[in-house]
């Protein structure tokens, strides 16, 4: 029997300076999932990692590896740091559990923003990452399909991703917050990703007096800048376009921050001093925290971007409650079709063997009998087959009634096959004859 299992933080369990260490950029997912199958060959892995979680997803055997243990000790020497700096943030989800939180992720319900459309996305491509690398199979392979299902579902079917839903579009607000008008604006924009296009595309809309776009790949920077009519700059010139700026808002994917406090503070003079307001949504972080702390310096992080978004549960909340009966629903879809999956073969030994014995019996007493005829033998085995099936009834009921995923399901499961005698490679008629005669001699 396979079990599920999963380790992660997210924004709810960790601090941003927690999570930026143990985030997976650029190629590091994948050669990550890699690693983790290369480590544990026969568990099935799926890697989740976006600005707000990481997440490791396992289907093992009941006794297999990995464990959390051993997971936590993977991200410790993958990312090189002490295991006691986020272990304390993590955590560890089992079986039915792990089924409820990825189609709720899936659903944008466990965002930071509320009804956020690049999360099932984000789920979508980690998953497809992880099939393509040969590391998700009979359980993962189901349990993510159904849960992108899921997602796509609530998105079409509710209102929860209407208005502001998205992390770029709540930066937007943030800067709309400190600025009246943004005509007489600097608006630059570093990185060349999807939460770049999605900054870029509310800054158009607010008509800044110019809108930089800064990515290293000039042909990116230039396609956006056709886009959402801005300009395209290079960003070998960074510090120049960050003397020109009252509004840096910066996602790109490097691994060690691009805007450094000793670099900002060099340019001070050149900006005459004047207030520069710097929203950095990318993880790891690409302004140095020390930024902030020069003066008229304003640096936000995705961290403070809850702020604003504090109140969105309480304003949608019908929203929230379809959303959740939909997620609720298709989590008990693929409970109930887990269960069949699980139950089946046992179902099927636990009859097979019964019938078996039965047989065996009844040809052993009709060797007995020499003079009786056909109508009687068939009678005599409609009627041990029948038998043997209210026999079975009962435990089989049990087992098809039985809820969760690996709670009572597996508890019946086992003992079924203590019980019974049932061995998984064969039909467990190696003992049949001994059984049946302790049966008679009771």
């Amino acid at each position: 029997m396979q079990r599920l299992l999963l380790l992660g933080l997210n924004h709810a369990s960790a601090p941003l300076a927690v999570r930026e260490k143990v985030t997976f950029a650029g190629d590091a997912r994948d050669r990550a999932v890699d690693a983790l199958r290369l480590q544990f060959p026969q568990a099935e892995i799926a890697l989740l990692s976006t600005c707000n979680r990481v997440e490791i997803y396992a289907a093992r055997e009941t006794h297999g590896h990995p464990r959390a243990e051993e997971m936590i000790e993977f991200l410790a020497n993958f990312h090189g740091i002490d295991a006691a700096s986020f272990s304390p943030h993590l955590y560890q989800k089992t079986d039915t559990d792990v089924v409820a939180h990825l189609f709720t992720v899936a659903s944008s319900l466990d965002s930071m923003v509320l009804g956020e459309t690049q999360i099932l996305g984000q789920v979508r491509d980690a998953y497809d990452a992880a099939r393509e690398r040969g590391a998700t199979g009979a359980l993962l392979n189901p349990l993510f399909q159904r849960a992108l299902a899921a997602g796509k579902e609530v998105l079409s079917a509710t209102a929860i991703g209407e208005g502001r839903v998205s992390v770029a579009s709540v930066a937007v607000d943030y800067a709309r917050r400190i600025f009246d008008s943004f005509s007489d604006k600097v608006v630059l924009s570093i990185g060349g990703g999807e939460m770049a296009a999605l900054v870029l595309q509310s800054f158009a809309q607010l008509a800044p007096r110019r809108l930089l776009i800064c990515n290293r790949s000039p042909e990116r920077a230039a396609e956006l800048a056709l886009k959402f009519n801005g300009q395209a700059v290079p960003f070998e010139n960074l510090s120049d376009h960050l003397t020109a700026a009252d509004i840096v808002v910066s996602s790109t994917g490097a691994s060690q921050p691009i805007i450094t406090a000793r670099q900002v503070a060099g340019l001070r003079k050149a900006m005459r001093y004047r207030p520069i307001f710097l929203i950095d949504i990318a993880l790891p972080r690409d302004v140095e925290p020390g930024v902030g702390e020069i003066e008229n310096v304003y640096l936000y992080n995705i961290d403070d971007l809850q702020q604003v978004v504090s109140g969105t549960m309480e304003q949608r909340k019908d929203a929230v409650e379809a959303a959740r009966a939909i997620v609720t629903r298709q989590v008990d879809g693929f409970l109930a079709w887990h269960r069949a999956r699980e139950m089946g073969p046992m179902i099927d030994r636990l009859s097979k063997r019964y019938h078996l014995l039965a047989t065996e019996e009844l040809a052993r007493t009709l060797n007995k009998m020499p003079n009786i005829g056909d109508a009687e033998k068939a009678h005599l085995e409609e009627l041990t087959r029948r038998i043997v099936n209210k026999l079975l009834h009962d435990p089989i009921t049990m087992l098809r009634r039985s809820e969760g995923l690996h709670g009572t399901t597996s508890q019946y499961l086992h003992a079924l096959e203590r019980l019974f005698q049932l061995n998984p490679d064969g039909d467990g008629s190696d003992n049949a004859d001994g059984e049946a005669d302790l049966a008679q001699d009771a």
